[in-house]
């Protein structure tokens, strides 16, 4: 949709999907449990959800989904975005279906890193139809990446809105039968990640997946990420250390550039999971600038045992949650 802001893209969306448009006035907090209205544009039925320990009153988008799995950090540059991207691809290596929620709107980077930049968000009956990044579709992304018409386009929103359309995206996004839904999120632990928590809450999220670096600033902030979590109610699956050394191209000899262990310690301290530690590794990076599948391309990477084993880890975690 070209040469129109990026608001009165979104809301061409909604009203081509002919669904209920997220809006500042029309999601208003009633009640001490928690209940949410949403109102058609222009008057129409209105469609109560309830985020407390009651029930959606439609099974939504969402509905298809067996697993969602957020992926946090209260610190910024961790690699929250790298850990979502293999975990998926490993996901999908798996036999699994796996869909990807990219929430971080002011900095939306996977669709680079699975090469899917310039797609096009089309509509059906049901709402948006997410970007599926290879032929066989079994990886779908949605991202507001997709919805900027240049790539340098900031996106320069205040809180309600980017709640807003953080809500829209769980509810509007047609994914289908999903085996997986990984949700990328911004750092920190205020406006988004609570607005991402109560949105999918009614769809019972298998939990969180929260990354660190090993130094001891990126720890004490992660720290707090885990204080939300308990807070919020959200189970925490796991942490995962990423950056945990560099591992030379030539000699392949792992030196540790941001020290190392700060992530386990953490997860003992807090009485978590700890899943494993992923080295930095020149493979990886060229394979995330270049959109390529490193779990397929790169066996042998130092990488590739750290992410397979994270992601067989939340495989063997989710038979116990099936219903």
């Amino acid at each position: 949709m070209p040469h129109k802001p990026l608001a009165e893209r979104l809301l061409a969306l909604s009203v081509l999907t002919r669904r209920p448009h997220w809006s500042i006035s029309s999601a208003r907090r009633q009640g001490p449990r928690g209940h949410w209205t949403r109102g058609r544009k222009g008057g129409g039925p209105i469609v109560r959800h309830s985020y407390g320990s009651g029930s959606v009153s439609e099974p939504g988008n969402l509905a298809g989904v067996r697993h969602i799995i957020l992926v946090l950090s209260g610190k910024g540059g961790v690699g929250k975005s790298t850990i979502s991207t293999e975990l998926a691809l490993a996901l999908r290596h798996a036999g699994k279906k796996v869909g990807i929620l990219d929430v971080d709107l002011c900095g939306p980077s996977i669709p680079r890193m699975l090469r899917a930049q310039g797609r096009a968000v089309h509509q059906c009956d049901s709402g948006w139809v997410p970007v599926f990044v290879d032929q066989e579709q079994s990886i779908s992304l949605m991202s507001v990446g997709f919805l900027l018409e240049k790539p340098d386009e900031a996106v320069v929103w205040r809180g309600p809105k980017k709640n807003a359309l953080i809500k829209q995206f769980v509810s509007d996004v047609a994914w289908g039968q999903l085996d997986y839904l990984v949700v990328d999120t911004p750092p920190g632990t205020s406006d988004e990640h609570m607005a991402t928590v109560d949105a999918l809450r009614p769809y019972s999220p298998l939990g969180a997946l929260v990354v660190t670096t090993p130094q001891a600033v990126s720890v004490g902030d992660v720290r707090r990420e885990l204080t939300f979590c308990r807070k919020t109610g959200l189970r925490v699956i796991g942490l995962v250390e990423n950056m945990s050394g560099f591992v030379c191209p030539h000699c392949a000899e792992c030196t540790n550039v941001f020290s190392r262990g700060g992530g386990e310690e953490l997860a003992r301290h807090a009485g978590v999971p700890f899943l494993g530690s992923v080295p930095l590794d020149p493979e990886l990076t060229r394979s995330l600038e270049e959109g390529r599948d490193f779990i397929r391309e790169f066996p042998k990477s130092p990488a590739f045992p750290a992410l397979s084993s994270i992601a067989q880890k939340i495989l063997n975690e989710t038979p116990a949650q099936l219903p």
